[in-house]
């Protein structure tokens, strides 16, 4: 795994992971952020020229919802079935 800080604007989100997006906790989490920082960094893969989120996405948008342009990733290997 490789840990960096990545544009907002290159991840991906899925559908299947999108429907999943809670945003009562989005503001929860902001708030969590800006006071303590990010403790675990997001999950992307690397995927048509751009990176897919793995995990992370209430992270992701709590980033967003901060006006953050960028956050901290580990890029991870696509699985191998």
């Amino acid at each position: 795994m490789e840990a960096t800080a990545i544009k907002l604007t290159e991840i991906y989100v899925p559908a299947k992971r999108r429907a999943t997006l809670d945003t009562s906790k989005i503001d929860i989490l902001a708030e969590d952020i800006l006071e303590n920082g990010m403790k675990l960094p997001i999950q992307v893969r690397r995927g048509n020229n751009r990176y897919v989120l793995i995990e992370g996405l209430h992270r992701l948008e709590a980033m967003k919802a901060l006006g953050e342009t960028t956050i901290d990733v580990l890029i991870v290997a696509a699985r191998r079935h």
